[in-house]
């Protein structure tokens, strides 16, 4: 049921579930102690109230005489004042079994008590009958009475008006319940000055957002307790991320736009040059443009860090790369040799595991001979990628290579580009590339990601 409450709250407020929540158990709470308390207090007044008409019967058997024709003899006065009151709400009656006689005590003058006639010898016996509108409190005892060889029962009986017990006890629950429902009251101020408190935190994370879509921040700043640290730093995080996005795709718009500028301006030029001239140039510079918009559109679209990434099994993409490239080098009769545990998963989004592998493996096939190696691995510095070939290796200056436009060979297109993507993927995941030469003599590819 509080659930149900819970769910349509306008707003869906946090503050409003938990004043909701906290009141609606308080009050279960001060409702289940306040009635066992006067539920307590209620069977301990009648327990004493029980126990002084118990001691009344004793009065009357210590004053009660028989004699030895079996008659029962009263006493004129006891200590107790209320017998001898007429009407004062205390009455006692002992019947004698054998004559079928009774006596009553003068406060039942113009009274009719239900007094209990029927309690076995030796027993006693505890019950609240009601007369004439009234309720009462009622105890009876048995009791065998020997005089000479003659026997006699007597069955003792006094009741007490309930008045007084009801009257007791609904002074007790009134205290009760007016000191409860003050208790409560101060600890639901209490508990709603607890949660502005601790809400405080959660509001200055809103005001800080607010800013920050307002421009005037540049990420939530403040520091905050440890159960929504997490929250603000991952904030922070996509923040960042996005922001980077933004700045890799504005420097890649800029630098289509100037990068363009000369070919474009080379084919226009060229429009003069004979038909064999023309048709190198436009293919030359063609291929060029081609290379700055494919080397651009990867570092746009590079992810960046994949802390929010799923896990991704990255042997079907090493097994599908390996399967694409050895058909669109099918005339090489290459040799992949694969060594990455199906069990390997990394934080990473599937766009950028293809782009990575794939570059990498697709440079290490144009140059390779006969053989290609790839391994991956995990250890505690992270995710590590390794690609060997026996092709002729890169030049000394291993860094021109990660250059665009750069080649070891003129005659393998797109050499320069793919690396140069490579290097740019890894630089956003804060990993490392680097170059070298393998056991074979070839190319070696060195890739180390970082845990994200």
């Amino acid at each position: 049921m509080t659930a149900r409450l819970l769910q349509h709250l306008p707003g869906r407020s946090i503050r409003a579930r938990l004043i909701l929540g906290a009141t609606l158990v308080l009050l279960a709470f001060v409702a289940a102690a306040g009635w066992a308390v006067q539920r307590a207090h209620t069977d301990s007044v009648r327990a004493a109230h029980y126990a002084q008409l118990q001691g009344t019967v004793y009065l009357l058997l210590a004053g009660a005489e028989v004699d030895a024709d079996g008659v029962l003899e009263m006493p004129a006065s006891f200590p107790e004042p209320r017998l001898s009151l007429p009407g004062s709400g205390l009455y006692a009656s002992v019947r004698n079994l054998a004559r079928d006689t009774a006596w009553r005590s003068a406060s039942t003058v113009n009274v009719d008590p239900p007094f209990l006639l029927d309690a076995a010898v030796g027993q006693w016996r505890l019950a609240t009958p009601a007369a004439n509108g009234r309720d009462y409190l009622a105890v009876a005892y048995g009791v065998r009475w020997i005089v000479g060889t003659q026997a006699t029962v007597l069955q003792i009986s006094v009741l007490e008006d309930a008045a007084a017990f009801q009257r007791e006890v609904a002074v007790f629950a009134r205290t009760l319940w007016t000191w409860l429902g003050g208790t409560g009251l101060l600890l639901l101020l209490s508990q709603a000055a607890l949660l502005q408190w601790g809400l405080a935190p959660l509001r200055r994370v809103a005001l800080e957002i607010r800013r920050i879509e307002r421009g005037e921040q540049a990420e939530v700043q403040q520091q905050y307790p440890s159960e929504i640290t997490a929250l603000t730093d991952n904030l922070n995080t996509l923040i960042r991320q996005e922001r980077v996005r933004q700045t890799r795709f504005k420097e890649a718009l800029s630098y289509l736009a100037h990068s363009l500028k000369t070919p474009l301006s080379v084919l226009r030029n060229a429009a003069d040059e004979p038909e064999p001239q023309l048709r190198s140039t436009v293919v030359q510079q063609v291929r060029r443009m081609d290379d700055i918009v494919q080397h651009q559109l990867g570092r746009a679209g590079a992810g960046g860090t994949a802390r929010f990434a799923p896990y991704l099994r990255l042997a079907p993409i090493v097994q599908r790369v390996r399967d694409a490239l050895a058909k669109v080098h099918a005339g090489k009769a290459l040799v992949f040799t694969l060594d990455c545990p199906d069990a390997l998963e990394w934080r990473i989004d599937e766009g950028d595991a293809f782009e990575l592998l794939g570059n990498v493996m697709d440079n290490a096939a144009k140059w390779a001979a006969r053989r290609v190696d790839v391994r991956l691995s995990r250890d505690v510095q992270g995710l590590a990628i390794r690609v060997d070939d026996d092709g002729p290796g890169f030049p000394d200056d291993t860094a021109a290579v990660l250059r665009l436009h750069v080649r070891g060979d003129e005659q393998v297109p797109g050499h320069g580009v793919g690396l140069a993507v490579v290097d740019d993927l890894v630089t956003s995941h804060q990993g490392s590339l680097v170059l070298g030469r393998s056991g074979w003599g070839g190319a070696r590819v060195e890739v180390v990601l970082p845990p994200p």
